[in-house]
C-alpha cells in the first residue's frame, strides 16, 4: 500500500518545479520548522511578490518532518526538517526563474539557510550554465549537487563527498560514485562554503537569467482595456491576480467549457462596462492570439471589426468565458461522493498519467483488480485535490456573494480610463530577432563557401571521445561544444577490446590502435581506395571511388609478409562500368565538375572512351546540397542549420 501511495501522491504535471527549504535551527530531530520561520519567509516573500500575477500557482510553503514525509526523494531517502513547495508555471517560464530570483533572496536575508530547487528536467539550473560546467558534471553525477546558500549557487565536486574522485577520465569510478544524501550535502554546504561555491562563469550565467528583478515585474505587464460583465469587472478590481486561471481556462477550453460558456448564468453579457485589466505579456499573448466568435444567442453584441473599439470588446468576451468556465468547474467541490470524474479534466489527465507511470501494473482494463486500483486512485484524487485544495472557481462564487460595487459609478469611471499600452511588442521584426540571438548567443558570422567546406572537412576528420560527436574548434582547435551525453539514466559503454595480446602475460588486456580504428572508420565513411584516386589535390571525401575488398585482403597479407599483386574484382569493373555509363547521362551532368588533368594511367585506361571527361567537385557538391537544405528550410531548423550551428557557421540570407 505505500508503494501505491507513493505512486498517487507524485505524479504531476510536466511544469512543476519543487523547492527544499532547509533551515539552520534543526538537525536529526523530528520537529517541523516552526511557525516563527514560515512567517519570516513569507513576509520577504511579499515583499517581492505584491504586484507579481503568477501564471498558475502562487509561491506556497509547508512544514515538514521525518514523521510526517518519511520518504520525499526517488531514493527513498529521510530529508531532515524542511519547508516544501511545489509551483507549476505552465506557459510562462519566467515563474520559474522568478522562483528562483526569490529563493537567493530568501537565502541573502536568513542566515544559514540551505535551498534546493529542482524541475521535471532535474538540477535545471546547471542547464542554464551547461556551456561552462567542469568535465566531471552530468546528469548523474550532479543529482541532489546542486544548492543555493548565501545568495550563491554551489555545486557540491565529487572528491569533496567522498564518493570518488573528479577525474573525468577514469571510467572505472563511474559505478562507484553514489548519490550524495540531501542531509550531508546540506551540511556540506554549511561548513565548506569556498569548496562547494560553484565557479564565477556558472555564477553569471545563472545570475544574468535573473537579472532586472524585481523591477523586471513591471516590463513583464501589460495594461488593456475591456469590456467586461460588471462582476467580472468588480471581481478584477477586488483580486487582480484572478485574470491568471480566467486566460488559463479560457485558453484551454474544450467542449464542456463551450456549453458553460453558451449559458452565461453567472456572469450575463447585459451589463458590461469597460474596466481595465493588468496582465502580464505571457497571458495577454495568449487570449490576444485566440481565435473566438461568441454566440450572438447569448446576448454578446460586438461592433464590426473595423471598429476602434472591437478589441476591447472581442478581449472582454473572452475574459469573461475565463471566468464562466472557472465558476462552472467548481461544481465538482460540492458533491465529492456522488461526483462523476469522467467530466473532470484534472482528473482524465491525472488518470492518463497514472497509466503512463505503470500504476495499473499492465493488468487489463476492468479487471478485478484494476477497478481496486483505480478506485483507490479516484478516493486519493477526490481527498486531495477537490476536498483539500478548494477550486478558483468556488472562490470567485465566495467573492462574487461578498463583494460589494456600484454599476453607476463603473460606467462614470469607464470615460476617464487612459488608452490601452501599446501592444506592438507582439510582432518582431527580423532584425530585433537577430539582435535578441546575437545577445543570447553571440554576434553571427558570414560564412563563404571555404569556410563551408574547411569546417566540414575538420569535423569529419575531428576524433571525437567515447561519449559522442564533438565538434572542433576553429579557433583553437579543441572541441567548441561539450560531447553528445547519453539519456539520462544510461552510463556510456566502455571501449570495444579490437585486438587482444595473447602473449601478454595478463589476458584481459587489450591492444586499442585509435589511429587505425579511426583511420579505417573513415575509409567506410569516405569509400576511399588510395591506390585509384585520380583527384590527389583535393582533400574531398572521393566520393566516387570505391574501395577494391581484394586490395583490402591484399594490405592484410602484406602486414603479414606476403606479397602479390592485386586482381582486378568483378565489384571494381562493374563500378568502372557504371562511372562510363553514368558520366555521359543527365544525372552525370547534374554534378558540379572541375577539370583536372590525368595524373596516373589507370584512370586514362578507364575513362579513355569518354572525351573531355571531368571529374566531380565533392566539395562544391557538398556545398550546393547544404545551401539548397538551407533554403528549404525557410529560417526554420533542419539538417544545414543543425550540422553548421554547432559548428559556428552561419549562413547569411542575401
Amino acid at each position: 500500500m505505500a508503494c501505491k501511495k507513493s505512486v498517487l501522491e507524485y505524479v504531476r504535471e510536466e511544469d512543476f518545479v519543487e523547492y527544499f527549504l532547509f533551515p539552520d535551527n534543526y538537525g536529526d530531530n523530528n520537529d517541523t520548522p516552526s511557525k516563527r520561520e514560515l512567517d519570516q519567509i513569507m513576509t520577504i516573500i511579499k515583499r517581492y511578490t505584491i504586484n507579481y500575477i503568477w501564471q498558475k500557482d502562487e509561491f506556497n510553503l509547508i512544514a515538514r518532518n521525518t514523521t510526517s514525509f518519511p520518504t520525499v526523494t526517488d531514493n527513498e531517502e529521510r530529508l531532515p526538517p524542511h519547508l516544501y513547495g511545489v509551483l507549476h508555471y505552465g506557459d510562462n517560464i519566467e515563474d520559474e526563474w522568478f522562483l528562483v530570483f526569490l529563493l537567493l533572496q530568501l537565502t541573502k536575508e536568513i542566515s544559514g539557510l540551505v535551498v534546493r530547487v529542482v524541475d521535471s528536467d532535474g538540477e535545471f539550473l546547471l542547464i542554464e550554465a551547461a556551456d561552462v560546467l567542469p568535465k566531471w558534471a552530468s546528469p548523474e553525477t550532479c543529482e541532489q549537487r546542486v544548492f543555493l546558500h548565501g545568495g550563491k549557487v554551489h555545486l557540491i565536486p565529487l572528491s569533496s563527498s567522498g564518493d570518488g574522485g573528479g577525474d573525468d577520465d577514469d571510467d572505472d569510478d563511474d559505478d562507484d560514485n553514489e548519490q550524495i544524501k540531501v542531509k550531508d550535502a546540506v551540511e556540506l554546504v554549511r561548513k565548506n562554503q569556498e569548496i562547494t561555491k560553484a565557479s564565477d562563469l556558472i555564477q553569471n550565467a545563472i545570475f544574468n537569467r535573473i537579472k532586472g528583478y524585481p523591477d523586471r515585474i513591471e516590463n513583464n505587464l501589460h495594461r488593456a482595456n475591456a469590456f467586461v460583465p460588471v462582476g467580472v469587472a468588480a471581481l478584477l478590481k477586488e483580486r487582480p491576480s484572478l485574470i491568471a486561471p480566467a486566460t488559463v481556462a479560457f485558453c484551454h477550453r474544450d467542449p464542456i467549457d463551450m456549453r458553460a460558456c453558451r449559458a452565461m448564468r453567472f456572469f450575463p453579457p447585459e451589463n458590461r462596462v469597460m474596466t481595465r485589466v493588468t496582465f502580464t505579456k505571457c497571458l495577454y499573448a495568449m487570449l490576444s492570439h485566440q481565435k473566438f466568435s461568441p454566440d450572438r444567442r447569448t446576448g454578446w453584441n460586438l461592433p464590426l471589426p473595423s471598429d476602434p473599439l472591437h478589441a476591447a470588446h472581442s478581449l472582454g468576451v473572452k475574459i469573461a468565458c475565463g471566468f464562466e468556465i472557472l465558476v462552472s468547474q467548481c461544481k465538482f467541490a460540492n458533491d465529492s461522493e456522488n461526483l462523476d470524474l469522467s467530466l473532470d479534466k484534472g482528473w482524465n489527465h491525472y488518470y492518463n498519467t497514472l497509466k503512463d507511470k505503470g500504476y495499473f501494473k499492465g493488468l487489463l482494463e476492468g479487471s478485478q483488480e484494476y477497478n481496486k486500483l483505480k478506485k483507490a486512485a479516484e478516493d486519493y484524487y477526490k481527498s486531495h485535490t477537490v476536498i483539500s485544495q478548494p477550486s478558483t472557481g468556488q472562490m470567485i462564487l465566495n467573492l462574487l456573494n461578498t463583494v460589494e460595487y456600484d454599476i453607476d459609478e463603473m460606467m462614470s469611471e469607464q470615460g476617464n480610463l487612459p488608452p490601452s499600452d501599446d501592444d506592438s511588442w507582439l510582432e518582431i521584426s527580423a532584425d530585433e530577432l537577430d539582435k535578441m540571438m546575437e545577445e543570447r548567443y553571440g554576434a553571427k558570422q558570414a560564412a563563404n563557401s571555404m569556410d563551408v567546406s574547411s569546417h566540414l572537412n575538420k569535423f569529419i576528420k575531428h576524433v571525437s571521445g567515447l561519449d559522442g560527436a564533438e565538434f572542433p574548434n576553429t579557433s583553437l582547435g579543441e572541441s567548441s561544444a561539450p560531447p553528445v551525453r547519453p539519456p539520462r539514466g544510461v552510463k556510456p559503454k566502455k571501449a570495444v577490446a579490437m585486438d587482444v595480446d595473447a602473449d601478454d602475460d595478463d589476458s584481459s588486456r587489450v591492444n586499442f590502435d585509435h589511429e587505425s580504428f579511426s583511420c579505417a572508420v573513415q575509409n567506410i565513411l569516405d569509400f576511399v581506395v588510395p591506390e585509384d584516386s585520380w583527384d590527389l589535390d583535393s582533400d574531398g571525401s572521393g566520393m566516387s571511388s570505391y574501395e577494391d575488398e581484394s586490395e583490402m585482403d591484399l594490405g592484410r597479407h602484406k602486414r603479414d609478409g606476403e606479397h602479390g599483386e592485386t586482381p582486378v574484382s568483378e565489384l571494381k569493373q562493374y563500378m568502372d562500368q557504371m562511372d562510363r555509363e553514368l558520366s555521359s547521362t543527365t544525372l552525370g551532368q547534374s554534378f558540379e565538375k572541375k577539370t583536372v588533368q590525368p595524373t596516373k594511367k589507370g584512370m586514362e585506361d578507364s575513362f579513355s572512351d569518354i572525351e573531355n571527361f571531368e571529374p566531380v567537385d565533392i566539395d562544391m557538391n557538398a556545398l550546393k546540397n547544404i545551401l539548397e537544405s538551407y533554403q528549404a528550410q525557410m529560417g526554420g531548423a533542419g539538417p544545414a542549420s543543425n550540422l553548421l550551428g554547432p559548428m559556428g557557421v552561419r549562413l547569411e540570407k542575401k
